[in-house]
Formats: C-alpha cells, sequence, structure tokens
C-alpha cells in the first residue's frame, strides 16, 4: 500500500469516528431541547449589574434615527452617521449603558477572541490602543463607552428600554416607535441592531425546577453569589461545590477561574471544544504607536482575507485562526506537486490541524480518560472555536471533575445536584454557560414585530422565510435597516461585517439627505433576485445533515431548520459580500433602492 493509500485510509477511518460522534448526540427534539427563561428562571434575564431602574422623564419627539441596540453595531451606525452630519440620534438599548454583548457577559475570564486590534472598532477614531493582543471584558466594555463619549449619544440614549412596537406612518415618512417605559418617538429612518445572540438559552433537562441550590446563567453573572472581583478573586465560592453546564467558547474561559476558587467543580460536558493555543501578550506600545494612519482597516481586511483563503502577501494577525487556512494553502500545493497528490486537500488540511489539536490535550490533561473525553472529533468549526492557555491545565486540578456525559447531555436535576451517567452529584450552585438562542425570529428573541405599509408586520411578510435586499433591506419596510441579519454574510469578525453594512447604510441616508428624500425603499425585483441568489447559490447558515459535524447552534442542532433555504450567506464569504456592497454603495445609481 503507498503512502497515499495510507493517509486516505486513516482520513477515511476518522471520519467515520466523526459521524459517530455526530450521530450518538442527534436528539429528535433538536433546538426544542431549550425552554424559555421564565417563571423560576426569569432573574436569568434581569440585569444583575443595574438592579435599579433608573428614572427620566418619558420621551416624545422627533429624531432623525432611531437605532435599536447599543452594542458594536448600534455604535458603529452612530459612529459613521455622526462623520457624515447625523447627530439627532436615538440610541434605544435594554442594558443601563452601550457595549451590548461586552455589557451582559462579564463572566470571570471573558476576553475576546479575535485579536482585539482588529476586533475592537474605532481604534483609529479614538486614538486607543488596546492593552494586550486579546482585551478583557472590562476593557472592551470601557471601549463601548468611550465610543458613546466620544460621538456624543449619552445625551438622548434610552437605556434600560425595550422598544416593544414600530409602525410605518406613510403620510408622515417616518416611523413611530413606541418602547415599554412609554417612550413615543418619531423617527425618519430606523436601524435593528439588535444582535443575534441576545436571549439566553436555557436547557430544559428533567428536575430543572427542583434544584434547591443557587443557579444563574454566564451572561448575568452573580457576583453577589460568587464574589465581587471580576477576574481572579471569587471568594464566595471558596466552599461552594459548583456544577458548570457547558463546554463552549464561554465555558472555556470561565472554568480556569472556577478551578482556582470554588471548593470543587463539576464540569459537564456533551461535546468538547476545539482548544487552540491563544498566546496572549501585552501590546507592544512602540509598535502600535508606529502605525501608519489607515492601519486598522487594512489589519481588518487582512484578517478576513487571509481567514477565507484570499491571498494575502502577508498574514498580520498570524494566531490560531489563520492557522487553519495556511495549511489549507499548503495542502492545496501538495494536491499539485506534492507527496500527497490526489489527496482532497480540505479534508487533509482539516485532519492535520484537528490532529494537533488532540495532540495538545495530550500534553497538558495528565489523567488520560479525562484526555480522551476532551479530545474533538470533528471538523475545526463544526464548532466555534475556542483558543486558551489554561482551560486544560484546569482539569489537572483535584478539586475538577470532567464529567463528560458522552454526547447525551446531564440526565436529570435534583434538589441538591445533577445526575450523569446515572450517578448523582451533589452541588451548591448551578452555572448555565449554555449560550443564546440563534436562528428564532427576531419577534421571539428581541420582542419586536414591525408594522410596515398597509400594516403588514414582519413576522407575516417572513411567515415563509426572510426576504431582503443584500440582508439590510426588507421590502415594505421603507427606511428601516438591519445589521447583521440572514442573507448577507458569515464572518469570524463580527464588527468588520457591523462595520460595512452601517458604511453602506450611512451612505444610504447621506444620498437621501443631499437631495431631499425622505422615503428609501426596496424594489421588488431587487429583493426577488438577491433572495434567489442566496437560495441558489448562497452558503449555508448551518452545516449539511450529512456533514460529520456535531449538534450545535451552527447547524441547528442537527436538525433541518424551518425555512432553511432562506437562512443562507452571499455565496463567496465576507470578503466577496463586504466587496459587493462597496461596489453598489459607490456606483452611484443605488441599484434596487428608490428614493423618493
Amino acid at each position: 500500500m503507498s503512502k497515499n493509500e495510507n493517509l486516505t485510509e486513516t482520513i477515511e477511518k476518522m471520519r467515520e469516528k466523526y459521524r459517530i460522534e455526530r450521530e450518538k448526540r442527534l436528539r429528535s427534539d433538536g433546538s426544542d431541547q431549550y425552554i424559555e427563561v421564565e417563571g423560576k428562571f426569569s432573574h436569568f434575564n434581569q440585569d444583575p449589574y443595574s438592579k435599579e431602574v433608573k428614572k427620566r422623564e418619558v420621551r416624545k419627539g422627533k429624531t432623525d434615527v432611531v437605532i435599536v441596540g447599543g452594542g458594536f453595531g448600534g455604535l458603529l451606525m452612530a459612529a459613521r452617521l455622526s462623520s457624515i452630519g447625523y447627530t439627532d440620534t436615538t440610541v434605544i438599548e435594554e442594558g443601563a449603558d452601550f457595549g451590548g454583548t461586552w455589557y451582559w457577559n462579564r463572566y470571570p475570564g471573558a476576553q475576546c477572541d479575535i485579536e482585539s486590534y482588529v476586533y475592537m472598532p474605532l481604534l483609529e477614531e479614538l486614538g486607543y490602543m488596546p492593552s494586550e493582543k486579546y482585551a478583557h471584558a472590562d476593557e472592551i466594555f470601557e471601549h463601548s463607552k468611550a465610543i458613546g463619549e466620544h460621538y456624543g449619544l449619552y445625551e438622548k440614549a434610552l437605556f434600560q428600554t425595550k422598544m416593544t412596537d414600530a409602525e410605518w406612518d406613510e403620510n408622515g415618512a417616518a416611523w413611530n416607535v413606541v418602547t415599554d417605559r412609554g417612550d413615543k418617538v418619531e423617527a425618519k429612518f430606523l436601524v435593528l441592531a439588535t444582535g443575534n445572540l441576545t436571549k439566553p438559552k436555557l436547557p430544559g433537562i428533567h428536575g430543572i425546577q427542583k434544584f434547591e441550590g443557587h443557579m444563574f446563567h454566564t451572561s448575568r453573572w452573580d457576583y453577589d453569589y460568587t464574589g465581587t472581583d471580576g477576574s481572579k478573586d471569587l471568594t464566595g465560592l471558596g466552599n461552594k461545590r459548583v456544577a458548570i453546564i457547558g463546554s463552549g467558547a464561554t465555558a472555556v474561559q470561565v472554568i480556569p477561574n472556577l478551578a482556582n476558587c470554588a471548593k470543587h467543580v463539576y464540569v459537564c460536558q456533551r461535546t468538547p471544544s476545539t482548544i487552540d493555543i491563544r498566546g496572549n501578550a501585552p501590546t507592544d506600545k512602540n509598535w502600535f504607536e508606529n502605525m501608519k494612519p489607515g492601519w486598522q482597516e487594512s489589519r481588518i481586511e487582512n484578517f478576513t482575507n487571509v481567514t477565507n483563503g484570499v491571498p494575502e502577501a502577508e498574514d498580520l494577525v498570524a494566531d490560531a485562526w489563520t492557522d487553519l487556512m495556511h495549511k489549507m494553502i499548503e495542502a492545496h500545493r501538495e494536491k499539485k506537486r506534492g507527496p500527497y497528490q490526489g489527496i482532497d486537500p480540505t479534508k487533509l488540511a482539516q485532519y492535520r490541524k484537528m490532529e494537533e489539536i488532540r495532540a495538545r490535550v495530550d500534553q497538558i490533561v495528565e489523567d488520560d480518560a479525562a484526555a480522551e473525553a476532551l479530545k474533538p472529533y470533528y471538523d475545526m468549526f463544526c464548532k466555534r472555536p475556542c483558543f486558551h492557555d489554561e482551560y486544560l491545565g484546569a482539569f489537572n486540578n483535584d478539586n475538577v471533575s470532567l464529567l463528560d456525559t458522552d454526547g447525551r447531555g446531564v440526565d436529570a436535576i435534583t434538589a441538591s445536584g445533577i445526575v450523569v451517567r446515572g450517578q448523582e452529584y451533589p452541588v451548591d450552585c448551578i452555572i448555565f454557560a449554555t449560550g443564546f438562542e440563534v436562528g428564532s425570529s427576531m419577534q421571539r428573541r428581541v420582542g419586536i414585530d414591525l408594522v410596515g405599509t398597509k400594516g403588514i408586520k414582519l413576522s407575516e411578510k417572513w411567515r415563509e422565510g426572510p426576504r431582503t435586499l443584500h440582508g439590510i433591506h426588507t421590502r415594505g419596510f421603507p427606511n428601516c435597516f438591519i445589521l447583521g441579519g440572514v442573507q448577507s454574510t458569515i464572518a469570524f469578525n463580527v464588527p468588520h461585517h457591523l462595520d460595512q453594512q452601517a458604511r453602506t447604510i450611512a451612505d444610504i441616508l447621506n444620498h437621501a439627505r443631499k437631495e431631499n428624500f425622505v422615503k428609501v425603499e426596496v424594489s421588488e425585483k431587487a429583493e426577488k433576485d438577491w433572495v434567489e441568489d442566496i437560495i441558489g447559490s448562497g452558503q449555508k447558515v448551518s452545516a449539511p445533515g450529512q456533514d460529520p459535524c456535531t449538534p450545535g447552534y451552527y447547524n441547528n442542532e442537527g436538525q433541518p431548520m424551518k425555512n432553511g433555504r432562506y437562512l443562507r450567506a452571499y455565496e463567496g464569504g465576507p470578503t466577496r459580500y463586504f466587496r459587493k456592497l462597496r461596489e453598489w454603495r459607490s456606483s452611484d445609481d443605488y441599484k434596487g433602492i428608490s428614493f423618493s
């Protein structure tokens, strides 16, 4: 047997193992395994960081733009509008401050896993230097607030407020926006920057209502219970037995901190994550201060291109995110003239990368059984990749127990503990690191159902699936724009995605103001053509059922997604999508959009 045949056989055997691991995790209830955060669990939706709603006057009147959401999407939108003279902007935000994800996610160890120099937006505009390559949550939160200050957004912002209704007024060519605090604002334009990861997700584990100990979700971290220092000193857990349910990107950051502070930690794992090298380091001040103007935009584009296989002369970020793409390039070269000609280069690159990740587990984790359970058997990017230099080592601590459920999940919760593979473990506290709802309707996630022309509701128009142009506009809802929505793209660096859309919307509004237009609407043909392109050639947002991807939110828990053919991204990835937007807005004819 030749060298190639040996490797081909090895790769195919591994992919068969992937299939087996996937099959054992499939559940007939799919996403229905998660329950509503209500009743006993209603506090999972409450704000633990600002427990009192600050009094303010009810807002009534007119504004140029209402932006719903004060995270990076809303902040970028406001910044791009400000740069063209739109300063009468009102941000409506459920939290008590700007930040979005970084307002809510303050769990110990939280930090960005995309390099901060490309992830944190508007660094050049604010003249800010991140303190480290992968900034921690408190620094990102402070940067979010600094953006709000820089662009004068605080004066008109409506915090601790939810938009409950928005209806298009054809005669006034404006949106009538109503909030849960009685505000009634008339806005010329409406931008939805609500984000996709906003509603905490709770697994419907048998007996979950019976637990008599303490419970909370990582996105609503209870420092009153655990201790007040958000980094390491969780003194309140010194005599507590803690179970954490989940082993994804959030849990990976939390667990090392729990291991350092809690009496005992039980890590309940259904599927292990990929744990690659993070390699964090302080920012080199001399390097940063000698960057040439325009450096951040260039670096952002470089990262997006490299991670999507678009050739670049240099990999500026050069971290674990870009490593797989280098392996892809190497494998494609070998297919033509290397030692492994004829082997599928994608499978070869995936195999090599995942073998590296599994080998790293063996190098760090001392217990053989725990090490084997922590090895991921699926392709890279089947799940959100994780990067950490302390997570795997935490399982060498005597006070940390890995409860691997072999894909089944936690069996049950009792009044005093958790049951995994038939054995009960008494615990004082259960922490849910179970993420957020993905794929549910906007109405369910953020409580919004827009009313457009002729009284049609967005939920009615999208009953058979979303219909948009560029993922930004939807016909029948003029002067309304959506950031980060479906039918746009899938970008690892989400702020890059949001910024390109924000720039496009700002360009449209700039044109409307210059020409004294009051109404912006997408044409029926443009929307129809875009949707047909998406259905016919777009990238699937969720992994196909036949792929060896274990269930998760990337693939709708392994189940077919309702109207899934509409839930696709622009063909060619973010690089082509962003180029499409740039070319579209620079053409000056705004094809598919009518102004009046």
